[in-house]
């Protein structure tokens, strides 16, 4: 867990602010004017909102940008005795969202907060305004366009079946970095030494790497199926589906296939706004943030 007052050179300089409403602490900010329509920015394996630092200034001058950290991962605690899965996490955003009492949310969400974006709205639909999707699937379109596995996933299959997934993911302190090159990671020009302790400082042991162990396996070993089918069994898949959606895909996306990704959209939202991003990758806020910050407020601005 990274101390409450770090910054990492001043690029993360958002008041911390903590909620035990899922029964641990965890760390959000919450930038920008009260009364305004409410973003939900939500990161993924192995990152944390620092993932949204230049989405942050920009956006919070017309939203109430929320970014939270999920279980395990950035300011945020890694209980030892709590599972690591879809439906936990999916469970503790709910507990903040009634925590903060958050209505009519916009999701901004990139790999595993696309599917807990989905995992959450598909039970809670009319909390839910609209998504801004990035480099994720919401869960809920079940197209499949490439089949064999993303390098990520064949990475991830080849070690836990060679029983190291554990040892190299543990070690997320040190090579956190090489790991995000795997799931595709481009802008190497935003590298320096803050960002490499950004990224580093929630992974100081083997415990703390305990969440971003657990996100891979969840779906590697089909544990997070059954939660999606709880999710398709509530009968509101139609009402997901009217929700206003866009989708940026960096192209260089290796830990989703962007075929998948595209194609799962169109499913599920046939008119939603697609835009590819040829030259970036899993990581797209890190590389191309101005595009992204520009497609998300045109975006919303267009729906009123």
């Amino acid at each position: 867990m990274i101390p409450e007052m770090e910054t990492f050179g001043g690029i993360w300089p958002f008041e911390a602010r903590y909620s035990s409403a899922a029964g641990f602490r965890q760390h959000y900010v919450d930038e920008g004017p009260r009364d305004g329509q409410v973003l939900v920015c939500l990161h993924g394996q192995p990152t944390w909102g620092y993932l949204y630092r230049k989405f942050i200034p920009h956006l919070s001058q017309h939203y109430r940008v929320i970014v939270p950290d999920h279980m395990g991962f950035g300011k945020s605690e890694t209980p030892q005795d709590r599972e690591y899965t879809l439906r936990t996490h999916t469970e503790n955003l709910a507990s903040l969202i009634d925590d903060l009492a958050l209505e009519d949310i916009t999701f901004v969400a990139q790999d595993w907060g696309g599917l807990m974006a989905g995992a959450y709205a598909i039970r809670n639909p009319a909390k839910v305004r609209r998504f801004c999707l990035l480099n994720t699937y919401l869960g809920y379109g079940f197209a499949r366009v490439v089949q064999e596995p993303s390098d990520w996933f064949a990475w991830v299959a080849k070690h836990h079946d060679a029983g190291t997934l554990e040892g190299l993911l543990g070690e997320l302190g040190s090579c956190v970095l090489s790991i995000m090159k795997i799931t595709g990671f481009q802008n190497s020009a935003a590298v320096d030494d803050d960002w490499i302790r950004a990224y580093s400082a929630p992974f100081p042991d083997r415990a703390s790497c305990k969440g971003a162990i657990g996100f891979p396996l969840d779906f590697y070993l089909k544990r997070a199926h059954a939660y999606v089918a709880e999710g398709m069994a509530t009968g509101n898949l139609d009402a997901l589906k009217r929700k206003p959606a866009m989708l940026a895909v960096g192209m260089q996306d290796r830990a989703m296939h962007p075929q998948n990704i595209i194609a799962d959209f169109e499913k599920l939202f046939p008119d939603g706004p697609i835009t590819r991003l040829p030259n970036a990758g899993h990581y797209c806020q890190e590389d191309a943030p101005e595009v992204l910050v520009a497609l998300i407020h045109q975006f919303i601005q267009m729906q009123g």
